[in-house]
């Protein structure tokens, strides 16, 4: 595998939406056994929080909510978007073990390669 294995999704569906969209900063790291994702979603909850994987691309799509519960807000230069990012998977990942996890704001997807793509040691046999 190589750094190419996903790539950012250079077209993506139209959005319509009022509130503006950014996209949230990604971290790829990969080993022998998978891909690891981590996204910074900050203020976005569970419940905010679609991902899903559809023709090769992944889509992460995350809704912060502005404003505290209890509070009334004095001064904002808090920018309420929505975070959108879409990326291209190729094959080699074996979709049905995707795995996401959000914490602190943090998403990590963790994409586990198939099994024909993990390296495996070779055992050398002696006659």
């Amino acid at each position: 595998m190589s750094n190419e294995m996903v790539k950012q999704e250079t077209q993506t569906p139209e959005r319509v939406s009022e509130r503006p969209s950014v996209a949230p900063l990604v971290d790829l790291y990969e080993n022998g056994d998978e891909l690891l994702l981590v996204a910074d979603m900050p203020g976005v909850h569970k419940d905010g929080l679609d991902i899903q994987f559809r023709d090769g691309v992944l889509s992460l799509e995350g809704r912060r909510e502005a404003g505290r519960e209890g509070a009334s807000l004095v001064r904002a230069e808090y920018r309420v978007a929505d975070f959108v990012r879409h990326f291209t998977v190729p094959d080699g990942i074996d979709v049905e073990k995707i795995d996401a996890s959000l914490s602190d704001g943090v998403l990590k997807l963790r994409l586990p390669k198939a099994a024909a793509l993990k390296p495996r040691k070779i055992k050398v046999k002696a006659r």
